[in-house]
């Protein structure tokens, strides 16, 4: 299994805007540093064959040893997934297991639970999130039409992708749904997940404690 994190370089202004208010924007991209370093953090302790930043922007002291880096494609959303699933299956023909940045509550055998689904029953697993988008989305070969289409950001975003995939041929599952970090109220229920954690400590400083 391939792991990949795809993820944006944490500059205020550019990550998370829409904590702020009440963040500030640099308190903004601290959430979103400590974040991505709990999820790379959590990626780096799970067995696979090959770990991946697909960043748009630089790495910085966020990123741990042993991963590769491969630049995002330009373009929507969707280029982007389509790009960094295609750089990805050129290195290796093993599955592409794909997360983002915003579910620093991502555990190990989550992701584990996803390779089982690639290695047996399924070649397409789906891990949605309560807005209506997806935290993850696995691969076990790329069909030139995987993404095309589907609506990102939106609120049927990962309903439109499970048909996509469907329309595509794939054998579909769905996984561990997870919420991820979009606006304030999402940080402070994520950080009561993981007390202690960076994202944690990020969030309290920032925003306060949850309740």
């Amino acid at each position: 299994m391939q792991l990949v994190v795809i993820a944006k370089e944490p500059i205020p202004g550019r990550v998370k805007t829409r904590l702020c208010p009440p963040c500030t924007a640099e308190q903004a991209a601290d959430i979103a540093e400590a974040g991505l370093a709990d999820t790379l953090a959590t990626v780096a302790l799970t067995p696979a064959s090959r770990r991946v930043v697909a960043l748009d922007g630089r790495p910085g002291p966020w990123l741990p040893d042993g991963f590769d880096v491969v630049s995002q494609r330009t373009g929507g959303l969707g280029n982007r997934l389509f790009g960094a699933f295609e750089d990805c299956f050129h290195v290796s023909d093993e599955p592409v297991v794909l997360i983002g940045m915003d579910t620093p509550q991502v555990r190990p055998e989550q992701l584990l639970t996803v390779q089982v689904l690639l290695d047996s029953t399924a070649d397409a697993v789906v891990g949605l999130a309560p807005d209506g988008g997806y935290w993850l989305i696995g691969l076990r070969h790329l069909h030139p039409g995987a993404f095309a289409g589907v609506p990102m950001s939106a609120d049927d975003t990962g309903t439109a992708q499970l048909a996509r995939l469907d329309e595509c041929g794939y054998q579909v599952a769905v996984t561990e749904e997870l919420r991820d970090v979009d606006r304030a109220e999402d940080a402070l229920a994520i950080a009561g997940l993981v007390p202690g954690s960076r994202f944690a400590v990020a969030v309290a400083a920032a925003i306060g404690t949850p309740t």
